[in-house]
């Protein structure tokens, strides 16, 4: 009988080392992502450009900063190998606004944000619905501004560039085959450059495909930074929509 049988259970153990094969070299295997979304921010705090200019604070909702609006790109992006993950994330931000310092004199704005946070970790969770990234890496700001007032012939500009430290945590929850969800949080600025920074993201994500995942969320941003007379206090938070190719 178990001579008979043993073609059979060679060939089911050629099956099975194959597939075995196969997951261990998905698990070598890296794996990445990209994920370009549309960030519609609201824009609140209080911004010192230069240390003799007066302390400026506003409060934009989201149509107020795309009537000022001149371009933005958002983009974030992983890679896995295992357990082990690398995190990226980009933000540019142009604006520009004119308003009436006395009759007949105008006065015009302009401000650029750009930021960038990489960070590196490890998945602590791995179950069939929960999925746990704890990450430690650094945000790089560059915030330029300039004031200009043509009729008089004055003008100024400032650019600050600085890198804070973070922590991080992602958490991805599986609720069925098409849905699931990501919270990413993060903290860091412990006044090595900034006095904080912090975010939290919240998305729910529809699978359209193995490679192909839409998902819909909100993000809020902050930053409190006071150096050399500068300051910036400024939070951005808004829904987002974005698309995410896997491969």
């Amino acid at each position: 009988m178990i001579a008979k049988l043993r073609p059979f259970i060679t060939a089911f153990s050629i099956l099975a080392i194959g597939f075995a094969t196969n997951a261990n070299a998905q698990e070598d295997a890296w794996r990445f992502q990209l994920t370009p979304y549309v960030w519609m921010t609201g824009l609140a705090g209080d911004v010192r450009p230069l240390a003799t200019a007066p302390t400026i604070s506003t409060s934009r909702s989201f149509n107020n900063v795309l009537d000022d609006l001149d371009g933005a790109f958002f983009m974030a992006g992983s890679a896995r190998r295992d357990r082990l993950v690398l995190f990226g994330d980009i933000t540019w931000a142009s604006l520009s606004h004119e308003s009436t310092l006395l009759p007949g004199v105008a006065i015009e704005g302009k401000l650029r944000q750009r930021s960038l946070t990489a960070a590196a970790g490890y998945q602590v969770v791995n179950t069939s619905s929960q999925y746990l990234d704890l990450l430690a890496g650094a945000r790089a700001w560059r915030i330029e501004a300039e004031v200009d007032v043509p009729a008089l012939g004055v003008g100024a500009s400032e650019t600050e560039r600085w890198l804070d430290p973070i922590l991080a945590a992602r958490l991805r929850s599986t609720w069925s085959p098409q849905w699931s969800t990501l919270v990413h949080a993060d903290i860091g600025g412990f006044g090595v450059s900034s006095d904080s920074t912090w975010q939290v993201v919240a998305t729910a994500n529809y699978q359209i495909n193995k490679a192909l995942h839409l998902s819909a969320g909100y993000r809020h941003l902050a930053v409190d930074r006071d150096e050399s007379g500068t300051r910036i206090d400024i939070s951005m938070s808004g829904p987002l929509l974005g698309a995410t190719w896997r491969f």
